[in-house]
C-alpha cells in the first residue's frame, strides 16, 4: 500500500529503542525524512545505520531529554531550523512511573512533565505550523489510563489523550489530524525488564488478560503509526486506538 509519506518530515521523539524505533523504521521504509530524537545521539547510532542500509536517506538527530522543562521547545525550534516545517509528529517519548509512595512529589512532576508538558508542547508548536500548511499528522503515544494501583503517568496519559481530542477539533479544518494510540503489552525494553522481568509473570498475565495468546511487538504498534501517517487516514481524528490483543477489554 502506498501511504504518500515521500518526502515527508517526520519527529521522532524516543526513536532509539521499541515503539520509537520501530516506527522510525516504518516510516523511513516508505520514504519519510526522519527527524530522531533521545537523550543521546549514540543510542540512535544503530537507527541511522539501519535506515542508510535499507535505502532511506540518513536521519537528522536531534537529542534532548524530555522529562526537562526547555527541552521540547529547544527541540521544535531545531527541528524547524533543520527542515523548514514538521508534517508528522510522533510523541512516543514517556515512560511508566509505578510508585510505591503516592506523595512523592518529584516523581510527579518529572512524570507529568516527560508525560504530558513535553508532548503538549511540542504538539501546540508544531501544530499550529502544520495548520498553517494545510497538512499535518500528530500521533501521541499513551497507554492504559486506568491503572489498579499508583503510576504517575497514567494521569499524565490520561492529560495528554484529553489535549489530543481538543487539538483534533482544533485543526481538524486545517488537514491536520491528532490521534492516540494506546499499546497493550508489547516485547520493549520497559516491558520485558521493569513490568514482566521473568517468563513466568509474562505467561501469567497473558492467560489471565491477552485474547491473543501473546505479548505483540513493536512492529505491530509502528504499523498502525505510518498509517495514521499518511493520507489514507484523513478521516482519522481525535481517536485513541488501542494496539493490545484484546487486553483493554478483560484487564479492568
Amino acid at each position: 500500500m502506498d501511504l504518500n509519506l515521500k518526502g515527508r518530515i517526520c519527529l521522532v521523539t524516543g526513536a532509539s529503542s521499541g515503539i520509537g524505533r520501530a516506527a522510525a523504521l516504518a516510516l523511513a521504509a516508505k520514504g519519510a525524512q526522519l527527524i530522531a530524537t533521545a537523550r543521546t545521539a549514540a543510542a540512535l547510532q544503530s537507527l541511522s545505520e539501519d535506515v542508510v542500509q535499507a535505502g532511506g536517506p540518513a536521519p537528522h538527530i536531534l537529542t534532548g531529554d524530555l522529562s526537562q522543562p526547555d527541552a521540547a521547545m529547544k527541540l521544535a525550534e531545531d527541528a524547524i531550523v533543520f527542515a523548514g516545517r514538521v508534517d508528522v509528529l510522533l510523541n512516543n517519548a514517556g515512560g511508566s512511573r509505578p510508585m510505591e509512595q503516592p506523595n512523592d512529589k518529584a516523581a510527579w512532576d518529572e512524570s507529568y512533565q516527560l508525560n504530558f508538558v513535553s508532548p503538549r508542547q511540542l504538539g501546540e508548536e508544531l501544530g499550529r505550523t502544520m495548520a498553517e500548511n494545510g497538512w499535518g499528522r500528530i500521533i501521541n503515544i499513551t497507554g492504559v489510563i486506568l491503572a489498579k494501583s499508583f503510576n504517575a503517568a497514567s494521569p499524565a496519559k490520561a492529560a495528554l489523550e484529553s489535549w489530543a481530542k481538543a487539538a483534533a477539533g482544533q485543526w481538524g479544518s486545517k488537514g491536520v489530524t491528532v490521534n492516540c494510540i494506546a499499546p497493550g503489552r508489547l516485547n520493549t525494553r520497559q516491558i520485558l525488564e521493569r513490568l514482566h522481568p521473568t517468563p513466568e509473570s509474562r505467561q501469567s498475565f497473558i492467560d489471565a488478560n491477552i485474547p491473543a495468546g501473546y505479548f505483540g511487538e513493536p512492529e505491530d504498534a509502528a504499523n498502525l503509526i505510518a498509517f495514521l501517517a499518511s493520507d489514507r487516514a484523513r478521516y482519522i481524528n481525535g481517536a485513541t486506538i488501542p494496539v493490545d490483543g484484546g487486553t483493554m477489554r478483560l484487564a479492568f
